[in-house]
Formats: structure tokens, sequence, C-alpha cells
């Protein structure tokens, strides 16, 4: 067995393309579509390595009877280097993602002592993940909760993954808390509602489609605002944030995102969005043709939604915006037709916000967890 670093197009194919054969026989796992990650690796696409670095690795092992003529993958990392995080933290913090093994220790060890080496020789002293690539993307290792499928852009993975990270030194830096809810308003919260709006003289509104750029700029006035102080929270560029608008607009629900306005003034937002994970379940190859055929007729009939952004400027955190617009999304979903909705993921120690999810009638139904090793 070897690590070798991905140096051209044929070995991001293969980084890619083992995920479809290591989870085969699991029901629980959803293929992306195989262009969509193309264009998260890819520095001309994704506006995210405008300030950051990657390097892909995978494992190779010998095939049958140790021919070396029949080698295969056995796992993959790729260690990163996020400079908007360092910027924002001022630490030497590097990261790894994209993790996939087959459960051994030893495959598992070679991976981690190769994106660490690869971080430490860039000046960290700490590997962080996994974010795949970054905090704002795909992040953490499912710790509980496996009897579940991921919603949309949530991770998955065996549970023997955490016994390799554990085994090999990681400790825990942070959980990340995972809820779900659903079945009609109860009648407490819409009454409680109501009354709070008219006390704070608080207004929401849906997202305009017919006004989608403005929307997205709006969204980026709120958005580094409402999560600045949190956790490993990175700012996102305008590209950014422009990228992830295009790629989400073909989903939108305009009822599932609101703006929250007091006096005029923006001061929060909440989205949440159709869980396509839904759909794409019935493309197991992640091939665009002729699979999409496939995703677009399931499509049809998404019954789960997921809340995977809810943020409240600073000065009026805690006076119950937040219950507001997740009374807002839920109200709209339920007539919409989403019978269950996934909130989250939330910072473990981020009470306000755990609160409100509790209150509203949410349990906590999965747990991801993110892991530090000094280096």
């Amino acid at each position: 067995m070897e690590i070798v670093p991905v140096s051209d197009g044929r070995g991001l194919n293969r980084f890619i393309a083992f995920p479809y054969e290591h989870y085969r026989g699991d029901p629980l796992w959803v293929p992306p579509l195989r262009m969509d990650v193309r264009t998260l690796l890819s520095p001309k696409k994704n506006p995210f390595f405008e300030h950051a670095e990657a390097q892909h690795f995978v494992a190779e092992a010998d095939g049958p009877k140790g021919l070396s003529s029949g080698r295969r993958i056995v796992g993959r990392i790729a260690a990163i280097q996020n400079d908007a995080h360092n910027r924002e933290h001022t630490d030497k913090v590097g990261f790894y993602g994209f993790f996939e093994c087959v459960n051994d220790q030893a495959v598992a060890n070679a991976l981690f002592d190769t994106a660490a080496r690869w971080l430490k020789a860039k000046g960290f002293d700490t590997m962080r993940g996994p974010m795949s690539p970054s905090i704002n993307d795909e992040c953490g290792l499912l710790v509980d909760g496996f009897d579940t499928p991921p919603t949309l852009m949530m991770p998955h993975n065996p549970c023997y993954y955490v016994a390799l990270h554990e085994a090999y030194g990681f400790a825990k830096a942070k959980d990340l808390l995972v809820y779900e809810g659903g079945g009609e308003v109860p009648e407490r919260i819409a009454r409680t509602a109501t009354l709070l709006a008219k006390r704070k003289q608080i207004t929401l509104r849906p997202l305009d489609m017919k006004r989608f750029d403005a929307e997205v700029a709006l969204i980026k006035q709120i958005y580094n605002q409402a999560w600045e102080r949190n956790w490993g929270f990175v700012p996102l560029s305008d590209a950014e944030i422009d990228h992830l608008a295009k790629q989400l607009k073909p989903v939108a629900v305009p009822d599932l995102v609101c703006f929250a306005y007091k006096d005029g003034r923006p001061i929060g937002f909440g989205a949440a969005l159709p869980d396509l994970n839904v759909a794409l379940r019935h493309n197991p190859s992640g091939r665009l043709f002729p699979g999409i055929l496939k995703v677009l007729w399931h499509a049809r009939r998404i019954h789960r939604a997921r809340i995977l952004l809810l943020g409240v400027v600073p000065e009026y955190r805690g006076t119950g915006v937040d219950a507001l617009m997740y009374h807002w999304i839920w109200t709209h979903g339920v007539a919409r037709g989403f019978r269950w909705g996934e909130a989250g993921w939330i910072l473990e120690d981020n009470v306000a916000m755990n609160n409100a999810a509790l209150r509203l009638g949410f349990r906590v139904y999965k747990t991801y967890r993110v892991y530090d090793k000094q280096l």
C-alpha cells in the first residue's frame, strides 16, 4: 500500500470515483452528482480556492494475489490550507477533508500522516477536520445517528470512521448538533410568534425571485454580521456567496427563505431547501446521464426540507427573532406539503440557538464532530 498524490485529471477522476465504489451496498449513503464534486474541487470553478490551496491523495493497494497491475484505491484524503480562516482567527490551523477509507487502521494512519506532513511543511501546528473543504461546506464526522440518511449538503460515513480517528490520536474540538421535527406547527408556538412579532414590531417577508441578484446582495449584508464570532466561522467572500446562490437557485422555494426586518432595517434571514437527497439517492452512479432523469422524476415528490441557514445580527439576538423565522419556515413548509424538517447544524455550545430549537419541539437526532490533532 502506498499514498499517491493526485497530480493530473486521471488521478482526480479516481479520487472522485472512490466513494461510489466504497459505499456500494450502503442504503443510507447519497451519491452526489459527480459534476458537482468536480466543481467543488476545481480551483478554476470554486472561488474558495482564491484564498485556499489543497492537495489530494489516494491510498493504493495491490489487487488480488498481489498483482501490481491490478492496484485499487482503498482510501483518500485532502490536505487544505485555508488562508481566510487563519486571517480570521490568527492561528496556525490546517485542515483535512474528503476522508474516505476502508476499515483498516494502517491505511487510515498513512492517509492522516500524509496530510499532516503536508500541513506541517506549510507551518501549521494543528490539523482540523473533516472539512470538505471548509466549515461553509460539508464538515464534521458523523458520530451519532447512523440509522438515517443525510440531508442535502450534510456528510455521511460508516461508524468505524470514529474508531479510526480516535485510534490515530484525534481529539474532539467541537460537536455539531442536528435537529429534526415535523408535523403541524403547535398552537402555542403559533400564538407566541404572533404576539412576539406584534410586540417587537418585527416583519418577515419571503425571497423575491424576480429580484434574485438584489436578494443575494442583501444576504451578503446580513450573513457575515450574523455569524461573526462563532467558533470556526470564516466569512464568505462575495464571490463565494454568488457561487453558492447560483448553485442553490434552481432548487430554492421562495416561501422557505425569509428576511426579518425591524424599523425597515434587515436584521436576519433564514433559509430552508427541499431535501434534494431524496431524489439523488435514485442515481447511484452519480453521473449526469441518464441518471438525471431519475433525479428529476423523484424530485417532484420531496416532502423533507433542511433549514441550513438561520442568523440574526448581534444586537437582536435573544429577542426571539430566530424563533419567528423558524415559525415562518415551518408554517410555509407545512403549507407546501413538507412533513419533516431538519434544522442545523448548531454548535453544541450555542445555547441560544439550541434552546430555540428545543422550545420549538425539535430534538437532536444526529451529532457530527470536528476533530483536532496537534502536529
